[in-house]
């Protein structure tokens, strides 16, 4: 179940951010500025313990589905994470499982991301 974590690092110039989280999925939304109503973005991540992808929706480009490189190179230093295109997701299964896991998250985040990924997946 998704929850929030509070006291989230924000950079100057970049507007404000919300995360939640839980073991095997992330969600950070993206607003113009703190106490703004209007969201400009969102990532998905999903599956944190095994094949990771992020789902990300921005008011600029839309949807952008990546799979994220942990940066795990045999017998050397972990490197940074990276996110590599991969293609179409499963919207549908991406939706249901949101809604299961997002009873925490505020109301209003939950129909927007809901709405999003429901026109997708259309």
């Amino acid at each position: 179940m998704l929850y929030e974590i509070r006291n989230v690092r924000q950079v100057p110039g970049e507007g404000f951010r919300r995360w939640f989280t839980d073991p095997d999925h992330d969600l950070v939304v993206w607003y113009p500025e703190q106490g703004a109503r209007r969201i400009d973005g969102f990532q998905f991540s999903y599956d944190k313990r095994g094949d990771e992808h992020a789902l990300t929706w921005t008011r600029e480009r839309g949807f952008e589905h990546h799979q994220i490189d942990a940066g795990d190179v045999p017998f050397s230093s972990k490197m940074s994470p990276v996110l590599v295109a991969d293609g179409l997701p499963d919207v549908k299964r991406l939706s249901e499982r949101f809604r299961e896991i997002s009873t925490n998250v505020d109301a209003r985040i939950v129909s927007f991301v809901q709405q999003k990924l429901e026109s997708e997946g259309a």
